[in-house]
């Protein structure tokens, strides 16, 4: 009976492996050049603008220590040859250097796990070995545990402009916020703080939305989440229908269903273009806040009271999820685990 050749081991009669033939060799040699060539690309076309962006920021900081000690080297986020030579130690070292430094354990934990990712694709384009990636692998990033033990020995704790911990709002706050002046820029004001607030969208989301993602007569919103990269549909909460229909009865609205739903103001209080940046709406809510007396308020505390609303009414985890346009459960169980009364059942067999 003749070898089977479609299996790469071709058997003689007596079930022995034959060596696979040159020209096999050749193709399968050829093909993993191809793919260690491309590995990078291929990797950074499936990765949405913003989580680039975050990674490059992650390895140029990763290049700046490296700098530090006199090591010059390509850029670590395109070219797979810029890994040769980099070692669990050095990375090792980055860690304990923005420790030193005193960045946020949070900060340090992500571009751990990014110099991680991009390890793994120069392992696999060839410039790493596999002892050396096996090793950067194994090192840990930081437990919120151990993150809280860190930060009281620490002098200075952190840098960069992210909050220890979310702004908290109270349910009195968050009404206030929503209930703004009746002027076309009252009304722009609290149809954000309702899209904030009601449906926890982030800042980035809101800014993307067009008036044709309204349909006011059904009562809904359809939008996009770049962080997840899926179309989502929520029922309007009565508070944003109010507003919204109000806005389209006094022509608060841009007329163009492609333009972007917010309007930018303007000194005197009328609205200007459509289009609201996320810089300006993270400065405007900011604004709101202080209003009221609250400080430093931004968009995400209002993703925070959302989810923390959601978590105290006894939400389903995965119905958050759904909601909240989260690619795992991690988030919103953490939300429902920081809202649960860890005496409840006791306080029932009183």
């Amino acid at each position: 009976m003749k070898p089977s050749r479609s299996n790469p081991l071709f058997a003689d009669n007596n079930n022995l492996p034959l060596p696979i033939p040159g020209r096999e060799i050749q193709i399968g040699n050829a093909a993993n050049e191809a793919a260690a060539r491309n590995r990078f690309a291929d990797y950074r076309a499936r990765r949405a603008d913003h989580t680039l962006r975050r990674q490059d920021a992650d390895l140029a900081l990763f290049a700046e220590f490296l700098s530090s000690l006199g090591i010059q080297i390509g850029n670590l986020a395109q070219e797979p040859e810029a890994w040769r030579g980099i070692t669990w130690g050095l990375v090792e070292a980055f860690v304990k250097w923005q420790l030193s430094l005193g960045y946020a354990i949070p900060s340090i934990n992500v571009r751990l796990s990014t110099v991680k990712t991009y390890a793994r694709l120069a392992l696999q384009s060839g410039f790493l070995t596999p002892e050396e990636y096996a090793l950067i692998r194994s090192i840990k990033g930081f437990s919120h545990r151990e993150q809280q033990r860190l930060d009281q020995r620490r002098p200075r704790q952190r840098i960069g402009t992210k909050k220890p911990t979310p702004v908290p709002l109270t349910p009195q706050q968050a009404t206030a916020l929503k209930y703004q002046p009746d002027t076309p820029q009252g009304r722009r004001d609290a149809l954000l703080m309702c899209l904030l607030l009601d449906h926890g969208l982030r800042v980035g989301e809101v800014a993307a939305l067009r008036v044709e993602n309204l349909d006011l007569e059904m009562g809904l919103l359809r939008f996009f989440r770049p962080k997840v990269g899926k179309t989502q549909t929520h029922r309007l909460s009565p508070d944003a229908l109010r507003l919204l229909r109000r806005c389209a009865a006094l022509n608060d609205l841009p007329t163009d269903p492609q333009a972007p739903l917010l309007r930018a103001s303007l000194k005197d209080g009328s609205l200007g273009k459509a289009g609201m940046t996320t810089r300006a709406i993270t400065q405007r809510v900011r604004f709101l806040g202080e209003q009221l007396g609250i400080t430093g308020l931004s968009a995400h505390d209002c993703r925070h009271y959302w989810a923390t609303q959601a978590a105290r009414r006894g939400v389903d985890p995965f119905a958050l999820q759904q909601a909240g346009g989260w690619a795992s459960l991690a988030m919103p169980r953490r939300y429902i685990a920081d809202n649960e009364i860890a005496n409840e059942e006791l306080l029932d067999l009183e």
